[in-house]
């Protein structure tokens, strides 16, 4: 009966209010609370028509923070364009602040090095996995080895029998 109900609800009267269009050209509408025919209360739907509509498609960031905010609730009025510029241009400035001291952090880290403040880090190259028994060793033995408190068991290989 609930598809019949929707169905009818959606050719006689179910109307999306268009709330807005994002600048990545997705479309955001809500569906305002409703009674059905039977009395029962249907909550208010917040959705998104995206411009890309393939999910396989899809991109991480398709839709802005404070829009995606809105669609899950988390805000109660849909952000103005006045907001989403405002926080793409400080958006945009923590990202060239992060830049500059990300350089001047390597600047330093290159002056600390020269100087001999600081050693420089050790390039040490490790054959195998840390987890494999045989890390560290020169070749795989059939004899266990015991140093301090570890205990390394040996490596099974099977006797020819000829």
């Amino acid at each position: 009966m609930s598809r019949i109900a929707g169905v009818l609800r959606r050719a006689f009267g179910i109307i999306r209010e268009h709330v807005g269009t994002d600048h990545l050209g997705n479309k955001y509408y809500i569906i305002p609370e409703q009674k059905t025919w039977t009395g029962r209360l249907v909550r208010a739907k917040r959705m998104v028509v995206a411009a890309n509509p393939t999910e396989y498609e899809y991109i991480e960031g398709s839709i802005p923070m404070e829009w995606d905010a809105w669609i899950r609730g988390r805000r109660k009025k849909p952000p103005s364009i006045e907001e989403l510029l405002k926080n793409e241009t400080y958006r945009e400035q923590i990202k060239l602040k992060a830049k500059e001291v990300e350089e001047k952090d390597l600047a330093l880290q290159a002056k600390e090095y020269e100087e001999g403040l600081v050693a420089t880090p050790a390039r040490t190259v490790a054959k195998g996995h840390a987890a494999a028994t045989s890390f560290g060793k020169q070749e795989i033995t059939e004899e266990p080895t015991s140093t301090a408190n570890t205990f390394q068991p040996g490596s099974w290989m099977p006797t020819s029998k000829k």
